[in-house]
């Protein structure tokens, strides 16, 4: 039961950093385009399954569009994403340059990484909270002794402070990595 508790608890913080991947900081990283979906072929698609994705350098991202009749709908998903990117058109190259973030821009960028980070640790809190109640239930259903539900509450306190440590973390370094100039 508690592994099971743990590998929810650790899949929580994955998803967090992945969330933090799509967080713009000025390095170019292919993740930025990972929550933009383009039109194409009558539903949503993710970019990298539209084209090859790299960095040539630490400015610009690329895209090489394999459909170039899907150019015009990766440009507008791109502008409309709110990643504040102006897509240049060259054949079936679209090229990302990536402008120096402004301190504005910065702040507002940490701010959600901080929404991130509290978000997973409100999921972190409702998986011990549920577990918890779990195990509180076998012990009414005298199921499990007093002293086997407190070394339960214990191991469980634990894993969620771990968690929530590993979540402080990497919002730690992300916000570094945003305010880095």
């Amino acid at each position: 039961m508690i592994e099971q508790l743990q590998e929810k608890m650790i899949n929580a913080v994955k998803h967090l950093d992945k969330e933090f991947n799509t967080i713009r900081t000025s390095r170019a990283n292919p993740s930025m385009l990972d929550n933009i979906f383009a039109e194409a072929y009558g539903s949503k698609t993710p970019l990298n399954q539209l084209g090859n994705i790299s960095v040539p350098d630490p400015s610009s991202i690329t895209i090489q569009v394999w459909d170039t009749s899907l150019i015009k709908n990766i440009e507008n998903a791109i502008l409309d994403s709110g990643l504040g990117i102006n897509p240049q058109i060259d054949g079936q190259l679209i090229r990302l340059p990536i402008p120096k973030l402004s301190e504005e821009r910065r702040e507002e960028l940490t701010k959600l990484a901080a929404k991130y980070s509290e978000n997973s640790k409100i999921v972190v809190r409702n998986l011990r909270r549920d577990f918890i109640d779990s195990q509180k239930d076998l012990k009414k259903n005298s199921e499990m002794s007093e002293d086997d539900l407190k070394k339960i509450l214990n191991e469980v306190q634990k894993l969620t402070d771990n968690s929530i440590e590993k979540i402080d973390e990497l919002l730690k370094i992300k916000k570094e990595d945003i305010l880095k100039v």
